[in-house]
């Protein structure tokens, strides 16, 4: 069985990488979506949360799993048998960083591959941290993540403005 990680933030989800969990999903058995829980990064959102809205947003893909992990993605793969780690990438910029990061992570283990999907075109300017700037001025998200998402910006959005008196 072909298992792939697709890791990330996803602080939100966006349909960008619904895309590429999507299409993932038809070339691998199982496509497990590893939310990275990273400490020292300022996120919008919880974990657990990402993890939620993530699962409601891939309802749909029957063998996709959602999972959040700490430490190395390595361990983390080992640990679930996976030997693919799937990243999208939208422009040139972003390969090479990715290229970096598949060879240090072939570099500790030589049996995972990197799968990289190029993202489709009318997502290429998209990124979380556009998407909560986008929100946070409350303008319309709709066309960049779903409705889940996007109510639950609405919340948040609402949330910290409140909180900053705001």
């Amino acid at each position: 069985m072909a298992i792939a990680v697709c890791s990330g933030s996803f602080d939100p989800v966006t349909y960008g990488h619904l895309d590429i969990i999507s299409r993932s999903s038809k070339v691998f058995d199982k496509v497990i979506v590893a939310v990275l829980i990273n400490s020292k990064k300022n996120s919008m959102f919880s974990v657990e949360e990402r993890v939620e809205l993530l699962r409601q947003a891939t309802a749909d893909m029957g063998n996709v799993e959602i999972d959040s992990f700490d430490g190395l993605l390595i361990d983390y793969m080992n640990k679930r048998g996976a030997h693919v780690i799937v990243r999208g990438l939208r422009a040139v910029s972003d390969f090479e960083y990715e290229m970096q990061v598949a060879s240090i992570n072939k570099k500790l283990d030589e049996k995972i591959e990197t799968f990289f999907m190029m993202t489709n075109n009318q997502y290429s300017y998209l990124s979380s941290s556009i998407v909560k700037e986008v929100a946070k001025y409350k303008a319309s998200v709709t066309d960049l993540v779903p409705p889940v998402v996007e109510e639950a910006l609405k919340k948040k959005v609402s949330e910290q403005a409140i909180r900053n008196g705001g």
